[in-house]
């Protein structure tokens, strides 16, 4: 029998891959991931919208600090930013480096994922990074009040890591060996879980009409992303969740911006 989320009377294993989750996808000391470490990460991944939730707080409340001391907005929002890249340990960070120097950087398949699998970081994925950054910087910075910052974080990190478990129903592993390929797959219930957790998160956080605008456009763009990486490598790697996770928080962002303005 395929494994399924818990039961809801069972608490214990709800937190143990609520801690597998946060074990992965951020650098929280929250303890040993889960017991004899025998949960996949793909049957915890139910839980990385609530993830995202204790990485977009952070992140709003370095913004609010920042402002109350008088730090210019387009600075607090930088400051942000970088606590949300600390939290998560620069996680999706280094994917999406690491995705663009491989999709520009090469022809074939096999010298895509060979320099996807380099540990240095060449032109194009420094310019990813700073055009990264520099977007979900700008867009905090023109969202407004610190309350209104945390919101669009919390909303964007949830986004961004709630959709992903689709992507890992929807795609096959890119090579056999990495990060995404020891994943494992989640059943269908976990994915559309993780997704249904982010989905009311960002309309609650959001005013409705921004959040439903926010999840259209970020699931839009991780689904476009998601093909790209079909065509270009096959499926997916760890390095290309970590870019998709990307595209997906900085649209919510922008989308939070616009509405915002």
């Amino acid at each position: 029998m395929p494994p399924l989320p818990p039961r809801w009377d069972d608490a214990a294993r709800w937190w143990d891959e609520f801690r597998l989750a946060a074990a992965f996808l951020t650098r929280l000391p929250l303890g040993p991931s889960a017991p004899g470490g025998e949960t996949p990460l793909a049957q915890a991944s139910w839980a990385f919208p609530l993830v995202g939730i204790i990485v977009g707080l952070l992140g709003g409340v370095g913004y609010a600090l920042a402002a109350w001391l008088n730090i210019p907005a387009l600075p607090a929002a930088l400051i942000a930013v970088g606590i949300s890249i600390a939290v998560s340990g620069g996680l999706h960070e280094d994917g999406l480096a690491d995705t663009a120097d491989g999709f520009f950087g090469a022809a074939d398949r096999a010298e895509k994922l060979a320099i996807m699998r380099d540990s240095r970081t060449g032109n194009f994925g420094v310019m990813a990074l700073i055009l990264s950054v520099g977007l979900r910087a700008a867009a905090l910075a023109a969202i407004g009040p610190g309350g209104r910052v945390a919101a669009a974080l919390v909303a964007a990190h949830a986004l961004g890591r709630g959709f992903l478990p689709l992507v890992l129903r929807a795609l096959e592993p890119a090579r056999a060996d990495g990060l995404g390929a020891a994943a494992g797959r989640p059943e269908a219930t976990i994915a559309w879980l993780a997704a249904g957790l982010a989905v009311p998160i960002a309309l609650v956080a959001l005013d409705f009409g921004a959040g439903l605008v926010a999840l259209l456009a970020a699931a839009l763009v991780m689904a476009l992303g998601a093909g790209v990486a079909r065509r270009q490598i096959g499926g997916y790697t760890g390095d290309v969740l970590g870019a998709l996770e990307q595209g997906g928080e900085t649209m919510v962002l922008l989308v939070a911006a616009a509405w915002a303005t």
